[in-house]
């Protein structure tokens, strides 16, 4: 019953949203998911009606996806731009950890794009991308000659 609550509930974030169920009889999961998503409603009806809350769907607009998985499709090619001001150690870190912390909050956000964005650029400032090699591994190359 618990998945199919989560489902219907997904569907009840959409102001038009419905869910059709199939089958020879409803099961016992299906009658407490219906029994519950009623009863939520009812509270949730009461609730938009005592505070003037008309339900309405969220729009957002669609990100073209091509640009969020360039990176992946390529097999991984991703440049890091030269000519940029170094930064210090402790600069490096200090960002990092406010970029890590940004990635966090939008994904939570559910903004997985910006995420990913943010995600990036972590791993080009710590030298984990290709193309930026860290600096331990550029070390033991050297030694190894």
């Amino acid at each position: 019953d618990t998945s199919l609550i989560q489902i219907i509930g997904r569907a009840a974030r959409n102001a038009h949203g419905h869910v059709i169920m199939y089958a020879d009889r409803i099961t016992d999961s299906m009658k407490r998911a219906i029994d519950e998503t009623a009863r939520r409603r009812e509270i949730q009806q009461g609730y938009n009606k005592a505070h003037g809350i008309t339900p309405k769907t969220i729009v957002k607009p669609i990100k073209p996806l091509i640009e969020t998985t360039l990176v992946a499709e390529s097999g991984g090619k991703y440049e890091v731009k030269k000519g940029r001001k170094k930064l210090t150690k402790k600069d490096r870190e200090n960002l990092i950890k406010t970029l890590t912390r940004e990635m966090q909050q939008a994904s939570r956000a559910l903004e997985f794009e910006r995420a990913a964005e943010l995600r990036d650029m972590i791993l080009e400032l710590d030298g984990s991308l290709p193309g930026a090699a860290p600096k331990k591994a550029a070390k033991s190359r050297r030694s190894k000659k």
